[in-house]
């Protein structure tokens, strides 16, 4: 992609000025840096200012202290670097403070002036504010809506250097798929990049659960994964794996990773765990996609039931108090289903959205959807 040999220019005039930067992995131990090269330095880089972050024992519990450039990035942040970049099927990936950071900062950065965003209309609102902190041009096309997106695409595609292709993976209130296979072949006709935010699809959807591109097949065809550590690894924070360009650029120019404090070692190590164990629970996707077929199933009347093995559910109401006065009927049975209103969601879609878990008995199931069928 065009965007990618812009990307190795701004690189090389960052190295050519001096000002290129790197992720140096360093081992806190109190107020102590140690290197690789088995160097102890005196640490007055952190912002720890009361020494609340470096007082634990255990090296691992201490916080970060400083963003990731400054003193932050530990062994621990490399090797989950490296183990989402592999899991991805990635060259390499960075760590964001959170999911949101990741989703605007990496739009906000990747897509410059001179460029073209083709936005989906239910994006979540982290990539639409990427959207609207970069300095790109920004069309939103309609939902899932491939003849409009072509069609967008032919008129205005030929007028800008670089265009991105932004989408959710997983729509996180309408338990949508993205239809990823078209929007690739999109790309490669108008000469376009694909980034996915797998935020919902990470660790549940896919035969290694890597998500909805992995699910369709076009793992090597989507140029930039966002993910989030939050979700169904049970962490913090958020993450972007692509080529190494990609990676090196946004560890020079994204703001919200470069101006944040590091994730705390310990979180690192709780995502790290969680992504290994994913390999390893193809039984627990496996129980939240027959959980979401089922319910989907006794709810035919007033759900979607055409992505039945996304555990994201909503049962669409319209009004908010209407949608309000569900949830507090089902509060009083003993469920908490969320009422959500606009602006989360269109004007005039307000909904209960479930969302489930491979914990939840079916006994838990059954008792929601008779409970759900006496309210509606």
């Amino acid at each position: 992609m065009r965007a990618f040999d812009d990307f190795d220019g701004e690189i090389n005039r960052l190295k050519t000025l001096g000002r290129l930067r790197s992720l140096t992995p360093r081992r806190a131990e109190g107020i102590y840096l140690y290197t690789d090269h088995g160097e102890r330095l005196c640490n007055f880089s952190s912002n720890d200012y009361l020494g609340f972050a470096s007082r634990h024992c255990d090296p691992d519990r201490q916080g970060a202290g400083a963003s990731a450039l400054v003193s932050g990035w530990t062994e621990l942040h490399q090797s989950l670097a490296d183990d989402l970049a592999g899991f991805e099927q990635m060259e390499a990936s960075c760590l964001f403070p959170s999911g949101y950071a990741a989703c605007s900062g990496t739009v906000a950065t990747l897509a410059r002036e001179g460029d073209i965003i083709f936005s989906d209309a239910l994006n979540h609102a982290s990539l639409i504010d990427g959207c609207r902190l970069s300095r790109a041009t920004c069309v939103v096309y309609p939902h899932r809506d491939m003849p409009a997106l072509r069609a967008l695409l032919g008129e205005q595609r030929r007028r800008y250097r670089n265009a991105w292709l932004v989408t959710d993976g997983v729509f996180s209130m309408d338990g949508h798929v993205a239809p990823l296979v078209q929007i690739c072949d999109l790309a490669e006709e108008f000469d376009a990049s694909v980034i996915v935010d797998e935020a919902h699809a990470t660790g549940v959807l896919g035969d290694r659960g890597a998500g909805v591109a992995e699910l369709l097949g076009v793992k090597h065809r989507v140029d930039v994964i966002i993910g989030t550590l939050s979700k169904a690894l049970g962490a913090h924070g958020g993450f972007v794996a692509s080529n190494s360009q990609v990676v090196r650029y946004l560890i020079n120019r994204c703001r919200s990773l470069i101006y944040s404090t590091a994730l705390p070692p310990v979180v690192v190590d709780a995502a790290r765990a969680s992504l290994n164990r994913i390999a390893t629970t193809a039984a627990d996707r496996q129980r939240v996609k027959s959980l979401a077929r089922s319910v989907r199933a006794k709810l035919e009347q007033v759900v979607s039931v055409h992505e039945m093995d996304v555990p994201i559910i909503p049962v669409i109401v319209g009004a908010d108090n209407q949608a309000t006065c569900l949830a507090e009927k089902l509060r009083k049975h003993g469920f908490f289903v969320p009422a959500i209103r606009p602006p989360t969601v269109p004007e005039g879609t307000a909904r209960l959205r479930i969302s489930l878990s491979a914990l939840h008995t079916d006994q838990m199931i059954e008792d929601l959807i008779r409970c759900m069928q006496k309210v509606l």
